[in-house]
């Protein structure tokens, strides 16, 4: 089963959503128009919530999850991901709000808190810390992200496209 309910909540997913039958969505998500989410992902929204946004692609072996609320922080840490966002492979997103057009290198962990503004290219295997927060239009690399540059262009560019080859991909899925 791809998507399942936790305590009475299920997921919800718009038009055009394409979730891989090895995929698990469990609990307080929810996907937006043409959303992607591929082989062996997991995006377990039991103690808090998932947004997804328009467009965007979860990259297979990815693990997104929330914080619960407690003490320190009585709302918890959600999830949101903007839209026309790529999220590559084996990638863990836990409780931090992604803007739109942003670009997630493979293997990346980005923690409790972080916030990355619209824009953002995070190269492979950066470490994003709890609280962070990335501005927009540069390119952020390592352990921890460290901003690198200015993007050109080209760069800017590649956010669309990259979203809009999930989007045609998925649609050759669904048939």
């Amino acid at each position: 089963m791809t998507t399942r309910g936790y305590l009475g909540t299920t997921p919800t997913l718009a038009k055009g959503v394409y979730i891989d039958p090895s995929a698990q969505l469990i609990g307080k998500v929810s996907c937006a128009e043409d959303v992607s989410v591929w082989p062996m992902a997991v995006i377990r929204g039991d103690v808090n919530m998932i947004h997804i946004g328009q467009q965007s692609n979860i990259q297979d072996g990815s693990v997104l999850h929330v914080t619960h609320a407690y003490s320190e922080h009585p709302e918890g840490f959600a999830l949101t991901i903007g839209e026309q966002v790529t999220v590559g492979h084996n990638v863990v997103l836990h409780g931090c709000c992604i803007g739109n057009q942003c670009l997630i290198g493979m293997s990346s962990t980005i923690l409790d808190g972080a916030v990355l503004a619209d824009q953002v290219l995070l190269g492979a295997g950066s470490l994003v810390s709890p609280g962070k927060q990335l501005e927009g239009g540069y390119l952020w690399l390592g352990n921890p992200a460290k901003k690198v540059r200015r993007l050109n262009a080209k760069e800017l560019a590649w956010f669309a496209y990259s979203a809009q080859h999930y989007v045609n991909l998925k649609n050759e899925y669904l048939g």
